[in-house]
């Protein structure tokens, strides 16, 4: 169809051209310029401004649909007339239009070369209501502050505002002044309700201002904060002429001739000399008031304070370090003969590779201070690393430079702290590291720990290898078990599994007693404690495989009496006094611990087993009754896995050798039997209560009390047979502290007695088992005149 045609249409009554915008929202009483590019929108344009009639503008759902039917339209648009119209050179239609009214599209009208559509127009509203009237105030105070915020705004606009008194007419003004999405100022558009669009359009609006408000804040700092760095960097311009005028040695300079010199005289090798001075040359160039500058100048420090020189050995006397193991520590005969072997191969190879010698044991029996023994004893540097509840690599490894308060890993500042690259390093509490998200610090100590790689351990703060093989590295741990394997095959283990009650006494009177009196400001002449009250303390107030609780307690007992001594002095009195074993009771109050193997083991289905603990060795009770029920088996006071297993074949070895135990067989029919471990708050298992378990079961069918002063470990099979169990030091160490007397372990584990010591084998009885008949005969035989004491195997 020709323009002509075009031009000539006449429309029907409610029919007006729409034009599509894909972009812009036009709003009532507002004057706004658009432009159209489309055919069928310049069509629509061309017949408005020949007819000089209404034209539509609506909202386009999608931007990128060309050729838009009623469904990508939105339903509500805008009535304009054109008050202006140009046509650009590339043949673009730009248009000055005046929002009258808005409209509702019925339906598209068919047959014309623009869409065209049914609207249905919306007038404002005759009456105001007061609400509105109080809304439009408030929009227009926020209007005039949000135009006050922005740049550049003609004050013409703020006086326009200022003139529309109608709230409608305020309304889609302020929202077409709004910097929002198109879709928000479509809703606005559809928001028919005076009242309603005056509460959305302020809404938006103080969003708006707040969100200038603080631009605008952070503009202000912005510009003050360049302007102080500019007046700075002025000041020490004109500092550092007015330093060059006078002669004077600028600081930073100095600071770097330190450096320069630090670097010469740390002894570093050349590769790592190279970087170093490399970093220098940088530091030079590089202002003082730059972030890096500091940073660089830190790791600068770091390099020139490593102990990159090794150190000249003094020569190691194998007499003097006997001395010094022997004062600082008694008792542990095969850990201080190791440790001789050890600074005897130091001595004849001193530019060998020093095993990792790894200390495994309960707490408080002296791990740490023998890694202090041997410092002493090589006469090195001695410092320690806490591993414990260490969970980022980067703790081992140390930051990136690139991070900010990036630091060495705790290897390299250990060494800083020591000062020298032969130190003894103990790496305390090895067990207690964990992997999480930020890496497996294990992983970061293998490198650490293995001869073959640590001469060229690399830390991510330094970027340069460093020497670590003549480090004399110790390791402690409380439970091997939880060390990774692969860190475990790089040290040598060796256990250290408690003290007996002699060894207590002896460490006791040899060093906790002089250790606590001169802690608590006492001395020979004011103080005793006897022999008794010490063996009292181990027996009735403690129950630990190392010391830490007895000394504690002697540390009690000390106050106590400082308290007294205190007193007298200030009555003008010279006291001494003396603590005996009767005292304790006075000053540390009721015995903690106490015996009850007679009580619990005077009663049939009662055993007492022995246990292996992560702080030593315990003893564990077995009860065992019988209930009417249906034959089956409860257990209780959190079992594991292994010791469950264990509940059930002995119960059915004791079925099967009803016969031989002279048990009826009715005796098992209707019944449950019920075995319980108390203590039931602390999970148990392992695979060491097998004979325990049987023990107890038979005493139950048969009747008989199990002895009092036995106690049993080792694992059954359904042959009966007795099967070897490990931890047989620490749990002959626990049946010593429990004042037991008979202890029944595996044939198979007379050899592992050796461990155990002679003061321990003197004072208890053994008895070597086989099979389970060997324990029946040892725990429920007649003792004296029924059965010889021969019997037993006691050796």
């Amino acid at each position: 169809m020709e323009q002509s045609a075009v031009i000539s249409l006449e429309l029907p009554q409610n029919v007006i051209a729409l034009v599509p915008m894909r972009n812009i929202v036009l709003f009532p009483h507002v004057l706004t310029a658009v432009t159209v590019g489309r055919a069928r929108s310049i069509a629509a344009v061309e017949h408005a401004l020949q007819a000089k009639g209404p034209l539509g503008i609506v909202l386009q759902k999608d931007a990128g649909v060309d050729e838009p039917g009623v469904e990508a339209l939105f339903n509500m648009g805008t009535v304009v007339s054109i008050v202006r119209h140009i046509t650009s050179a590339d043949g673009l239609r730009h248009a000055v239009c005046q929002g009258l009214e808005r409209f509702c599209i019925e339906e598209l009208v068919e047959g014309y070369p623009f869409l065209a559509a049914r609207v249905r127009r919306i007038g404002e509203p005759v009456e105001v209501s007061t609400e509105a009237e109080a809304l439009a105030v408030q929009l227009r105070e926020r209007t005039i502050e949000i135009l006050s915020l922005l740049p550049g705004v003609p004050a013409e606009l703020a006086h326009a505002l200022q003139a529309t008194r109608a709230p409608s007419h305020l309304a889609d003004i302020a929202a077409s002044l709004l910097d929002t999405e198109v879709a928000e100022k479509q809703m606005l558009l559809e928001t028919v309700s005076t009242e309603e669009r005056l509460r959305k359009v302020l809404q938006i609006l103080s969003r708006r201002i707040e969100v200038l408000r603080l631009s605008q804040e952070i503009g202000e700092r912005t510009k003050e904060h360049l302007e102080d760095r500019e007046r700075k960097f002025l000041l020490r311009e004109q500092l550092k002429t007015i330093q060059k005028e006078l002669g004077e040695t600028e600081g930073d300079d100095q600071e770097i001739a330190e450096l320069d010199e630090a670097i010469a005289k740390a002894g570093m090798p050349q590769e790592v000399e190279t970087q170093a001075r490399k970093e220098l040359q940088r530091l030079k160039r590089m202002p003082s008031a730059s972030s890096e500058y500091s940073m660089l100048h830190t790791y600068l420090e770091w390099m020139t304070e490593l102990p990159w020189r090794l150190p000249d050995d003094p020569p190691i006397d194998l007499n003097a370090a006997r001395k010094i193991l022997e004062a600082d520590h008694f008792g542990l005969e095969r850990v201080k003969q190791r440790i001789l072997e050890f600074l005897a191969v130091q001595k004849l190879k001193p530019q060998g590779r020093a095993p990792i010698l790894c200390f495994v044991g309960p707490p408080g029996v002296g791990k740490t201070s023998l890694g202090q023994s041997i410092a002493r004893a090589l006469q090195r540097p001695f410092v320690r690393v806490s591993l414990g509840g260490v969970h980022d690599e980067a703790e081992m490894r140390g930051h990136r430079r690139t991070y900010i308060g990036a630091m060495p890993g705790t290897i390299v500042q250990s060494l800083r702290k020591a000062g020298a690259r032969n130190c003894v390093m103990m790496l305390d509490e090895v067990d207690k590291m964990s992997a999480s998200l930020h890496g497996d610090p294990s992983a970061a100590l293998l490198e650490v720990l293995d001869p073959e790689q640590n001469a060229t351990f690399r830390d991510n703060y330094l970027g340069a290898p460093f020497d670590l093989s003549r480090v004399v590295f110790i390791a402690t741990a409380n439970v091997i078990d939880n060390v990774p394997p692969p860190v475990r095959d790089r040290m040598e283990i060796i256990d250290l599994p408690g003290y007996t009650r002699e060894e207590k006494l002896q460490i006791g009177l040899r060093y906790l007693v002089a250790r606590q009196r001169e802690a608590n400001g006492l001395n020979e002449e004011q103080y005793e404690i006897t022999v008794e009250a010490l063996n009292s303390i181990i027996a009735n107030y403690t129950r630990e495989a190392g010391v830490r609780q007895f000394e504690r307690e002697i540390g009690r007992v000390m106050r106590h009496a400082a308290m007294r001594i205190a007193d007298g002095i200030a009555d003008g009195e010279q006291p001494k006094v003396r603590v005996e074993a009767k005292d304790l009771d006075a000053i540390l109050g009721p015995a903690k611990f106490e015996h009850e193997i007679g009580l619990r083991a005077s009663l049939p289905g009662v055993a007492t087993g022995l246990a292996w603990t992560p702080v030593g060795g315990d003893i564990l009770f077995i009860e065992v009754t019988r209930v009417s029920g249906r034959g089956q088996l409860i257990l209780t006071g959190q079992l594991g896995g292994v010791m469950k297993e264990s509940a059930q074949a002995a119960l059915t070895l004791v079925k099967a050798s009803a016969g031989d135990l002279r048990i009826p067989a009715a005796m098992f029919d209707g019944i449950d039997v019920h075995v319980h471990v108390p203590a039931g708050a602390i999970p148990k298992d392992g695979p060491s209560a097998g004979v325990a378990m049987f023990v107890a079961l038979a005493s139950l069918f048969t009747d008989r009390p199990v002895h009092h002063d036995v106690a049993m470990t080792g694992e059954i099979s359904l042959r009966g047979l007795v099967l070897p169990v490990g931890g047989i030091k620490e749990k002959v160490l626990a049946a010593q502290r429990a004042g037991l007397r008979v202890v029944l372990l595996p044939a198979r584990n007379e050899k592992d007695l050796r461990e155990v010591p002679e003061a321990t084998r003197s004072t208890l009885q053994f008895v070597f088992l086989e099979t389970v008949d060997d324990a029946i005969q040892a725990s429920l035989g007649q003792r004296g005149a029924g059965r010889p004491e021969s019997e037993f195997k006691l050796v």
